[in-house]
């Protein structure tokens, strides 16, 4: 059947990109569940790079929740002014630590539900932190893994939480963090959203928007 042919599909693309990324990891600097946390509220409309960059020395400045609520709110801005949007961030990293504090005993909480209510931590962030400090299955939907997805055509959804839901349901759930963390990876550096780099490219056999390509060729 369809559905069936689409699950294999979604494996051999799965063990492709195992091979491509043996090691998938996010590419965010981090040693515990705060700094994780901290990081993912940065990355908003901020690249990884950037955000290493900044969080580098803020997290040796800021070693705990008590650190982030202790500064003034201008400190806190001008110490991640660079990630951009930063008036908006400290206020969400601010009114995030008052939240862990006062409902969750001072620990990043791990369900889906209490992250998402963490003011600038939507399903995105959460699956980041739900799958790489708590190992709770979750595939991390951002542009690459809906570009990535739909372009060799295991969905046809636009919205995150249905391209979440798409892939989840075409594989295992021990495959979800790693697969999400790998497509990441390949939208990032193999399959960018201009210009392709086909030729680098394992997945080619899966690929209808390569089979288009070589018909232009």
């Amino acid at each position: 059947t369809m559905k069936n042919e689409k699950k294999e599909k979604a494996l051999r693309v799965a063990r492709a990109l195992e091979d491509s990324f043996p090691q998938p990891r996010v590419e965010l600097d981090y040693k515990n569940a705060l700094e994780l946390l901290v990081a993912t509220v940065l990355a908003a409309q901020c690249t990884d790079v950037k955000v290493n960059e900044v969080t580098r020395e803020l997290f040796s400045k800021y070693r705990s929740i008590e650190d982030y609520v202790g500064v003034t709110v201008e400190e806190l801005e001008e110490d991640i002014r660079p990630t951009g949007f930063y008036r908006q961030k400290a206020k969400n990293i601010r009114a995030t630590m008052q939240t862990l504090i006062e409902r969750h005993g001072g620990e990043v909480p791990n369900s889906m539900d209490d992250l998402t209510d963490l003011p600038g931590i939507g399903r995105k962030s959460a699956n980041v932190i739900l799958g790489n400090i708590y190992a709770v299955p979750g595939i991390v939907v951002d542009t690459h893994v809906g570009r990535v997805s739909r372009r060799i055509g295991l969905t046809e959804e636009k919205n995150p939480v249905k391209v979440e839901r798409a892939l989840g349901a075409l594989l295992p759930e021990k495959e979800w963090t790693a697969f999400g963390q790998r497509i990441v990876l390949h939208g990032r550096y193999i399959c960018k959203a201009r210009k392709p780099e086909c030729d680098e490219c394992n997945l080619m056999g899966e690929c209808p928007f390569f089979a288009q390509e070589m018909v232009r060729r």
